[in-house]
């Protein structure tokens, strides 16, 4: 048994149809920020999906295909069937003319970038409260030359002399992107679709989830016992509050320390969570066991999969003791699902695997509870907050499951984690004393296996250098490196060389994602 995704008055819902565009998820966002409900799609899902969901309008997202080339994604014709309000974004209203009958050809001067936009249909319900004349952000090589029957013009800029479409049954196009901050009243012309257009209520709130999600848990699990693993995240804290709320001590959490963890970690994890929730926990110190397995390990996937294995076998031992257990409680989030890109039931199987415990044996009798698995990483402190979180909880940055085994570059020692925590403990001091935590995604120190000579008084030293790494981020999806103030920086840099013994260089990671991770391993 599967989560389903909410009903009731929590219906409502914009569907982004995927055509591989970067920006699908920004959209869901956008929309999702005016409190409308959304779901990406794959451009080619069969109306299947729609089943038990009350779709108020349809977004077509940009893509990088050309809609005259070979075996370019179409949408399918249930899209255009169904009624409803659709919008198509550069691709997206592209092939929404192409399918309708119109033309779509090679543009004889690509458009990248900032454009204005020149609102020839000011009466138009999308430009309600807009000026004649706004900026736009462009991303084609490819033009409208030829409209569909029964569509008129509704905006241009001196490159497209068709940049946004409509007609009598509101489909609309747009060559711009409403969805990028490069946009300044994109956010205004999304709303304008989903409320002046689709009718939308814009009851996706987190009080609204938190009543309708209580609802369905109460459902789903009956009189059964649920297990969750709690790392001390905000999904997992999240996930674990949401339960109890609807079936109290029908809820155990096992926290397993995995001697993976930052400086004091464990005991303030359980400080909080004991003073903040009344939830039944069981703590188990492992990290002498995960130590000794890590001996020799250095290839990072391996780690993982060390680390994964032998979180299952106790995080098992320990539910064993609890008697019947029906559900295991998951912090799965959307993005989680997106990334899967396969139908609903194949996605379960997978996360199964891959995901916030460490990966689940194939023959796991317990089935899933993921309450979460329909909200993004901002919604998810959102509910935390209506749940009545307190912030040191909500807004902790993530920490990946591996902990600091994948901060730790080649085998992992006692010695070595010891000059990472006390590294990494310099630099969040610096962060949070410096006002900066909250406007990042991460902060945290990386113990490379590199030596380099230094000079400590008048002799030589040859230490271990250690990274330094900060990013912000809205998912985790990309990042880009954080600006931090040189002063900031050279602070954190004085007090691990004076402060961590056997460090003697401190470098800064200035890498967004792409192309690099977030994390070193």
């Amino acid at each position: 048994m599967n989560f389903k995704r909410n009903s009731g008055t929590l219906n409502e819902t914009i569907l982004v149809m995927d055509f591989g565009s970067q920006y699908s998820q920004l959209i869901a966002r956008r929309v999702r920020e005016n409190n409308v409900y959304c779901e990406i799609i794959a451009h080619d899902s069969s109306i299947d999906v729609i089943k038990k969901l009350e779709i108020k309008g349809i977004i077509l997202s940009g893509g990088p295909a050309s809609v005259y080339s070979n075996n370019a994604p179409i949408a399918p014709l249930w899209v255009y069937e169904i009624g409803v309000p659709i919008l198509g974004i550069c691709y997206g209203m592209q092939v929404m003319v192409h399918q309708l009958g119109g033309n779509v050809n090679p543009s004889s001067k690509k458009e990248f970038g900032h454009s204005e936009l020149n609102i020839s249909n000011y009466k138009h319900d999308l430009f309600n409260g807009l000026d004649l004349k706004i900026q736009a952000w462009m991303s084609h090589g490819d033009r409208i030359t030829k409209l569909p029957e029964g569509f008129e013009k509704l905006a241009f800029t001196d490159n497209s002399p068709i940049a946004a479409i409509g007609d009598s049954i509101n489909r609309i196009g747009l060559q711009f992107h409403p969805e990028v901050s490069h946009t300044p009243l994109g956010n205004k012309i999304i709303s304008n679709f989903l409320y002046n257009i689709c009718h939308c209520k814009g009851n996706w709130t987190p009080e609204n989830f938190v009543l309708n999600s209580v609802d369905l848990i109460k459902k789903q699990i009956g009189n059964g016992n649920v297990i969750c693993a709690l790392s001390g995240g905000v999904d997992s804290l999240v996930t674990a509050s949401l339960i109890h709320k609807a079936i109290g001590d029908q809820l155990t959490c096992i926290f397993v320390n995995n001697g993976l963890m930052r400086k004091e970690e464990p005991e303030r994890i359980l400080e909080t969570f004991n003073k903040n929730m009344n939830i039944n926990l069981i703590y188990k110190d492992a990290s002498e066991l995960f130590l000794e397995k890590l001996k020799s390990v250095i290839d990072p996937e391996e780690k993982r999969k060390v680390i994964g294995k032998e979180f299952i076998r106790v995080f098992e031992l320990e539910s064993s003791n609890l008697g019947e257990v029906d559900f295991l409680a998951q912090g799965t989030l959307y993005p989680d699902v997106i990334e899967s890109k396969t139908g609903e039931s194949e996605i379960s199987a997978k996360i199964k695997t891959h995901h916030n415990v460490g990966g689940l044996p194939d023959n796991m009798k317990l089935d899933l509870v993921e309450p979460l698995r329909y909200l993004f990483k901002d919604e998810v402190r959102k509910v935390g907050l209506e749940l009545g979180l307190p912030e040191e909880m909500v807004f902790r940055q993530p920490f990946p499951g591996p902990g600091l085994a994948i901060r730790t570059l080649g085998e992992v020692t006692k010695e070595k984690l010891d000059i990472l925590r006390a590294s990494d403990w310099i630099v969040m001091d610096e962060i949070k004393s410096n006002g900066l935590y909250r406007d990042l995604w991460q902060s945290f120190a990386v113990l490379t296996d590199t030596h380099t000579v230094g000079v400590s008084g008048d002799f030589r030293t040859y230490g271990y250098l250690i990274a330094i790494r900060a990013v912000t981020s809205k998912d985790a999806m990309t990042a880009d490196w954080a600006r931090l103030p040189y002063d900031v920086l050279s602070k954190i840099s004085n007090r691990i060389a004076n402060e961590v013994k056997d460090v003697n260089r401190i470098v800064y990671d200035i890498t967004s994602k792409p192309p690099g991770t977030i994390e070193w391993e």
